[in-house]
């Protein structure tokens, strides 16, 4: 038995682990809630909407990527997914590159300030985020374990975004 193994829980386990796993996901979106309340500490941190959010995180991890991609990791529909483009592009946080020959590739491609400001949000976060746990980091490599399993296991499993192409 692996690490992994002994950590996993049987799913018909029980009603005990249900209200367990409720209570965490109730936590997760109640912490999620209190930190967009809060306004960024670094008055040169700019305030995205959820989604304007979704990208620029996503970009972070694949810098140079079609909006197909984008649209497909963040589950946001195409047609949305194009207003959120606009709009970063119009606060200079993202640019659009054509890639291809016959000009109709495009990559999406994060800009200086665009970046600038995702390092701003997570300083600010983190620094919040620390402070209202108190510095305590004891369970902090179990807790973020936790939670990229379950957004995985979320986002592998998400329903399918309908297609909306114009």
């Amino acid at each position: 038995m692996t690490e992994d193994d002994a950590h996993q829980t049987d799913p018909t386990a029980g009603p005990e682990h249900e209200e367990r796993w409720a209570e965490l996901a109730d936590l997760v979106l109640i912490i999620s809630r209190e930190i967009q309340f809060r306004r960024y500490t670094d008055e040169r941190a700019v305030h995205l909407s959820q989604s304007e959010g979704m990208v620029m995180r996503y970009l972070k991890a694949d810098p140079a990527a079609a909006p197909s991609r984008i649209a497909d990791a963040t589950g946001l529909q195409r047609t949305n997914l194009s207003t959120v483009l606009r709009g970063l592009e119009e606060k200079g946080f993202i640019e659009r590159r054509t890639h291809s020959a016959d000009g109709r590739g495009v990559t999406v491609h994060s800009t200086e300030r665009g970046r600038r400001n995702t390092t701003l949000v997570r300083q600010d976060w983190a620094t919040t985020v620390s402070e209202a746990a108190h510095h305590d980091t004891e369970h902090l490599d179990a807790a973020l374990a936790l939670l990229r399993a379950v957004e995985n296991g979320l986002t592998r499993t998400r329903p399918p975004t309908p297609r909306v192409w114009r």
